[in-house]
């Protein structure tokens, strides 16, 4: 969180610890912060995974595509499989935004990654493309904001249909 809380304070805010005393448009952009400190972090290049066990809460769940995966453990596991498959993945954010009480925050974004065999297909290296919509869950704790659950839909149909294109 140490990092995160210096991304805070780099765009000006101050009392990080005192929430309470945040001002709503503060709050919101620490929420939206966050996300975005996430897809920098773990989903674009050097892939920093430690970054999980400082910006996700040990409970955290994961919604996707109907399945749930259950705590930051089995998360970072489900990251490396996805990461294995998506190489290379670099992912690029369209627009982020936060709910009026800061609970949620949205992001529209677009994933670019080499076919390690994504989606069962043979992986043969060719560069694939993909948007999606993830959905944060937002839990305000004493250390500051912390990502609670995700629930992530990606154009998946599409991609398959890129995927097996002669």
């Amino acid at each position: 969180m140490r990092i995160l809380f210096a991304a805070l304070l780099s765009i000006g805010l101050t009392c990080v610890p005192a929430l309470a005393q945040e001002t709503p448009e503060a709050k919101r952009r620490m929420a939206e912060e966050l996300v975005l400190q996430f897809w920098k972090r773990v989903w674009n290049p050097p892939h920093d995974l430690q970054a999980v066990n400082e910006l996700v809460v040990e409970d955290f769940v994961i919604t996707s595509a109907g399945s749930e995966i259950k705590g930051r453990h089995a998360f970072v596991a489900w990251i490396k499989a996805f990461q294995e498959k998506a190489k290379d993945i670099r992912l690029e954010v369209f627009e982020t935004f936060a709910n009026a009480d800061t609970t949620r925050v949205t992001s529209r974004w677009r994933a670019h990654a080499t076919n390690g065999g994504v989606l069962g297909t043979k992986p043969d290296g060719r560069p694939i493309s993909f948007t999606g919509i993830a959905v944060w869950e937002i839990r305000w704790t004493e250390e500051g904001p912390m990502l609670a659950h995700n629930w992530v839909e990606r154009s998946a149909w599409e991609l398959y249909q890129q995927l097996t294109a002669p």
